[in-house]
């Protein structure tokens, strides 16, 4: 089913997964059990990213694939422009659809390489709202688009980031998702700002839950993303305790997602890292609440 039209239909909030190609074995069998963990949770899709340089592109549509056949789980594939010409890039889209692929999430990913600077491939595309406008025009995926509550680490400035974003939806993005934040106001006011410019599509926040004080630094600093003051002195207090950060963290990513719930987000799309206990801790949660059903949920503290 297309993604799109699961907004549009379902009366309650769509909760989603997002998975990342494992690079061993050990690695795969660790997400297919993640996987089969969350799968009770009955999520509305999962999605599945694509290495750098679109280095995992196969892993990624067998993985996809292997999602819808053997879980019966709608799977969306991210998709991106480096290292690959319009006609690589038109193949790709080919070989997904004939997997039976509905939904794609479009981006135009990092410079490859770990360069500063993107330059596009020869023959390729330069920006990913020529991607969204490609795959409008000639295929016929639901398609998705990634957002900055905080503004794209490149851009200019948050007034040029949403001018561009906008460009994305009238090319045909029909969904976005937001890179992962944990302030609650950022969202809020983004979502004002692009409505006030005509950004009309549903807006999903994406929550990371924080099991590793040292990862989550890590992930922050290589997207741009802030961990507020207050909740990295809460972090470090525990940081000599690892389950003592875990259980903090999704606490706090509880009480984050209840409010943006009760706020009226569309969803919630949670970035796993390919494990299952704080997104099933989470969201079990989040179902025997029903924070959507009443206003006024606890901000995050």
């Amino acid at each position: 089913m297309r993604i799109d039209e699961i907004f549009t239909t379902k009366a309650e909030p769509v909760f989603s997964f997002e998975f990342f190609p494992p690079k061993s074995d050990d690695g795969e069998r660790n997400l297919f059990r993640a996987l089969e963990e969350l799968r009770p949770l009955q999520p509305d899709f999962v999605s599945v990213t694509y290495g750098a340089g679109g280095s995992t592109r196969d892993k990624t549509l067998e993985i996809v694939a292997h999602i819808h056949r053997e879980f019966g789980l709608e799977a969306m594939a991210h998709f991106t422009c480096v290292n690959a010409t319009v006609e690589g890039l038109r193949s790709t889209l080919d070989e997904m659809r004939a997997l039976g692929v509905e939904n794609v999430l479009a981006l135009r990913g990092d410079p490859p390489g770990g360069a500063d600077v993107w330059t596009k491939t020869e023959g390729g595309l330069e920006y990913s709202r020529e991607l969204v406008a490609l795959i409008d025009a000639e295929y016929e995926f639901a398609i998705g688009a990634a957002c900055f509550p905080e503004t794209h680490i490149h851009a200019l400035d948050a007034d040029s980031d949403l001018r561009y974003l906008k460009e994305k939806v009238d090319a045909g993005a029909r969904f976005l998702i937001t890179q992962l934040f944990f302030e609650n106001e950022r969202f809020d006011e983004f979502v004002v700002r692009a409505r006030e410019i005509g950004i009309e599509v549903p807006i999903v926040p994406g929550i990371m839950p924080i099991t590793n004080v040292g990862q989550i630094r890590r992930i922050t600093e290589l997207c741009g993303s802030e961990l507020p003051p207050r909740l990295l002195e809460q972090l470090e207090m525990r940081a000599d305790e690892p389950d003592a950060v875990a259980e903090f963290g999704v606490a706090y990513a509880t009480l984050q997602c209840a409010d943006l719930l009760a706020n009226g987000a569309p969803g919630i799309h949670f970035y796993t890292l390919n494990r299952s206990p704080a997104t099933r801790a989470i969201l079990s949660a989040l179902k025997l609440m029903r924070p959507w059903e009443r206003a006024g949920a606890p901000s995050p503290a």
